[in-house]
């Protein structure tokens, strides 16, 4: 079979005869079930894939890569289960050969649309994006640009094929009553909206970088990393300036959406791409036929029972429920969840495309749903998955049994109250936890809440995004559905029948569904548990190598002390006890100053502490360093931090120690390091300390510059080099390593070692 570029003909599957089928959105959840349908109904079908390449990966590999998904290894198991090998060796090989024989790939994508060169008989376009909440420009780009270059590409290929046009039932907007099949009618102009939403983009660009708009970013990245350096501010506040111009666009489309009568972008982009159809293909007088599904959710029988490729419309909100996180949701109790399995969808695109249909016009648009023909009210749904994890419940982490609430389905906005005023509750909690002293259960409180702030945000959006589909008054007609199902033979219904009539919801939800959908949780779960395991493992051996660093931060990593600290000991050292007083109520006096400079910048709070030394001799200090302080200093060193640094050594790293601390106070631990590197005060003519450091410090990116640096005057590999400190600033030089740690770390960097998955130790 050949291969040919984009631009080219596609790889063509098989000979010239049989049925030519073109599909778009192949490696999409519904696009892989109607590529197997196809392929299992006859072998008269040939079908032609447009992929997309990703990176070095074609879209030919890419289409192979499915071979691994469930839908079609379970078909090669089938193959094999009943001999249907054909000579190959195995169902995997067997499947191999029928992909290779009857699918070709059209290396390509619809917001670039290659040319269409090979005869084609059928169309199903059912790619899209099914995010409620893209950007305004990215879902019409996608959902009405795609389709759009679609018809075009069809047009310039000379072709009159039959277009089979996936949309969703929800594409009317919102109403009440009965919703019928047929073209929408609507005054919006889908040229005027692409226009204005491909444009919007520009605009809110311009609006982020507004100064007002910038200072407050500004302001905001200070307070979060103001400690890692200004690199670091400067790369927080415009990564919040993209998220913000990000959260503008998407509320640009949810409310335009809204303005105009349609739930949310995915509802309004799949209108504006019915438009384009009916305007660029129907009306120039070709063939397009409209399936409208409504949630659709798991398989009834096909590929197999309960067959699901990840979460879909309602199971993040089922789940939640399942965890106990719901206590209730802004739902009618009496409204109609239209819900429909995948493999009924699939029935009625594999009909139109394989079989002699003659419908044409409005009686060819076809609602896939089940709430006229077989209604569910949204409280029997809810009572059946209650029952479902009342008998079969999630366990917490702890492995507890977790107790599902019973809803009483409240008004919308009693529920929208409750979850903000929790939301809130959990924000203002974090805020407070920061400003308390970095303990172990300070980090562990930092976790709780920033786990309960993020999940209670994730639950107002699903609440958001979803309260329209559990509180809507409209019933789907599928009047159009049925009638094609009465024209169809019954050796085809035999096998692809999509008569929603026979379906018990209850046993559905409890015998199928939901299974499938608790197993997804557990499988995650479980790779979560896994992951937990392996972060607690003891620490391994190290690998020997010469060309390894191992960098250690000296204040609350390797002593259990800070730069106010080692100075007292040296007033203790150094001046008359009666002098003590004094100067400890001048060091109470200035603690308040010393927090909120470390908050801002570690290095300002190195000058001001270093600035105490000034009349202090070198000679006096190292001789100190020499007696009793320097013994008191090695004494303070922690048990677990000598004994990495013996393991560094003993692998062949060089150990290096970095410090804000004054060099001739750490020279008692220059002999457990290959190198030791600190902070160097300026001395007048007659060796008497300025006061003044003679370098700045190497704290936050002056350490990460410096490391760079060193690593490459010593040929170091940073990826196979470790680091260990504790403080926020800090996380700009551990972000270099390969195996960076967060020592008994402050809240700071806590966060970011939870985020980015750092080693997190407790010395």
């Amino acid at each position: 079979m050949s291969h040919t570029s984009p631009a080219a003909a596609p790889s063509t599957p098989g000979g010239t005869g049989g049925r030519r089928i073109l599909l778009t959105g192949v490696t999409g959840f519904l696009g892989q079930a109607v590529l197997r349908s196809l392929l299992e109904t006859t072998e008269d079908v040939h079908v032609t894939a447009v992929v997309r390449p990703k990176g070095s990966v074609t879209g030919r590999k890419r289409l192979e890569q499915l071979l691994r998904k469930p839908v079609f290894a379970s078909w090669g198991e089938l193959l094999e289960k009943e001999g249907a090998l054909g000579g190959a060796a195995d169902g995997k090989a067997r499947l191999k050969e029928i992909f290779d024989a009857r699918v070709g790939v059209l290396e390509g994508d619809l917001t670039d649309m290659p040319a269409i060169t090979e005869p084609v008989d059928t169309v199903i376009h059912s790619a899209s994006s099914v995010s409620f909440d893209p950007p305004i420009d990215d879902a019409f780009r996608t959902n009405v640009g795609g389709a759009r270059n679609l018809y075009e590409a069809l047009l310039a290929s000379g072709q009159d094929p039959h277009v089979i046009h996936v949309s969703t039932a929800y594409v009317g907007g919102i109403s009440k009553g009965l919703r019928q099949e047929g073209s929408l009618r609507s005054d919006v102009d889908w040229r005027a909206e692409f226009d204005a939403a491909l444009a919007a983009r520009e605009r809110v660009e311009a609006e982020s970088r507004k100064p007002e708009t910038l200072r407050s970013q500004i302001r905001t990245a200070k307070l979060q990393v103001g400690r890692m350096g200004p690199k670091s501010v400067a790369n927080v506040s415009e990564e919040a300036r993209r998220d913000w111009v990000q959260q503008r666009l998407v509320d640009f489309g949810r409310t335009r959406a809204q303005s105009v009568g349609w739930t949310d972008i995915y509802t309004f982009t799949k209108a504006m791409a019915e438009q384009v159809a009916e305007e660029l293909w129907a009306g120039n007088g070709h063939r397009v036929s409209f399936v409208r599904p409504s949630i659709i959710e798991s398989a009834m029988k096909k590929p197999y029972p309960g067959w699901i490729d990840g979460y879909k419309v309602a199971d993040p909100l089922i789940m939640a429920y399942g965890r106990g996180m719901l206590p209730e949701f802004p739902g009618l109790a009496d409204s109609i969840l239209d819900v429909i399995p995948v493999d009924h969808v699939v029935n009625v695109i594999v009909a139109l495309a394989t079989q002699d249909v003659s419908r044409r016009g409005d009686d060819a648009y076809y609602q896939v749903v089940s709430g006229a023909s077989n209604p569910m009210p949204f409280h029997e749904m809810v009572t059946a998955v209650r029952e479902y994890f009342t008998k079969h419940p999630l366990e917490d982490e702890k492995g507890r049994p977790i107790e599902v609430p019973e809803w009483s389905f409240p008004a919308v906005e009693m529920v929208e109250q409750r979850f903000r005023a929790k939301e809130l509750t959990a924000k203002i909690g974090s805020t407070a936890v920061a400003y308390l002293p970095a303990t172990k259960r300070t980090r562990e409180w930092t976790s709780n809440l920033q786990k309960a702030t993020s999940g209670l945000t994730m639950l107002r959006k699903y609440i958001e995004l979803y309260r329209h589909y559990t509180k809507t008054e409209m019933v789907f007609d599928d009047a159009n559905t049925r009638a094609l199902r009465a024209e169809l033979p019954e050796e085809f219904l035999a096998t692809h029948d999509f008569d929603v009539t026979g379906i018990v919801w209850r046993d559905y939800f409890q015998q199928q569904h939901l299974p499938a959908v608790t197993e997804l949780t557990k499988a995650y779960s479980r790779a979560k548990s896994a992951q937990k395991r392996r972060a607690s493992r003891p620490t391994p051996e190290l690998k020997q190598s010469t060309d390894s660093l191992a960098i250690f931060d000296l204040d609350g990593t390797v002593l259990a002390t800070n730069i106010v600290q080692q100075y007292f000991a040296v007033v203790r050292a150094t001046r008359p006890r009666r002098t003590w007083p004094a100067e400890i109520g001048g060091l109470l006096a200035a603690v308040p100053g010393y927090l909120r400079a470390d908050q801002r910048d570690r290095s300002e709070l190195i000058r001001l502490v270093n600035r105490r030394y000034k009349g202090y001799r070198a000679e006096e200090l190292r001789a100190l360093m020499k007696g009793e302080a320097g013994r008191r200093i090695r004494a303070s060193i922690r048990p677990e931090a000598l004994e990495t640094i013996e393991r560094h050594r003993a692998a062949g790293h060089r150990t290096v120690l970095v410090s804000g601390a004054l060099d001739v106070l750490v020279e008692p631990l220059a002999d457990l390091f290959d190198e030791v590197v600190a902070t160097h005060m300026d001395e007048d003519g007659s060796g008497v300390m300025t006061g003044y450091l003679a370098t700045p410090p190497l704290v936050d990116e002056a350490r990460a510059n410096w490391l760079r640096k060193y690593a490459a005057l010593h040929g170091a590999d940073l990826s196979t080099s470790y680091g260990y400190g504790d403080s926020h600033a800090d996380a700009a030089w551990l972000a270099l390593v390969g195996t960076p740690a967060a020592v008994a770390p402050d809240l700071g960097l806590y966060a970011v070692a939870k985020k980015k998955r750092w080693q997190i130790l407790e010395w």
